[in-house]
């Protein structure tokens, strides 16, 4: 999950501090949840996938099939 949120961030040429000042959260907080060290908070899955125009299940990566 973690690799994609910096894959979507990077595609678009965004910084960390970015992203953070669109979550209205800190730099260091986000770069947390972007390393997977911090779990992300439920708004701000719902308010990045509608800000990259994909599902959270694709940040959550649970569009994979598990076989």
């Amino acid at each position: 999950m973690y690799i994609r949120l910096r894959n979507l961030r990077e595609d678009r040429d965004l910084s960390q501090n970015q992203i953070a000042m669109f979550l209205h959260c800190s730099q260091s907080a986000y770069s947390r949840i972007e390393s997977g060290r911090q779990d992300i908070p439920t708004p701000f899955l719902k308010r990045l996938a509608k800000f990259y125009k994909v599902t959270t299940d694709y940040i959550l990566e649970m569009d994979k099939s598990e076989r």
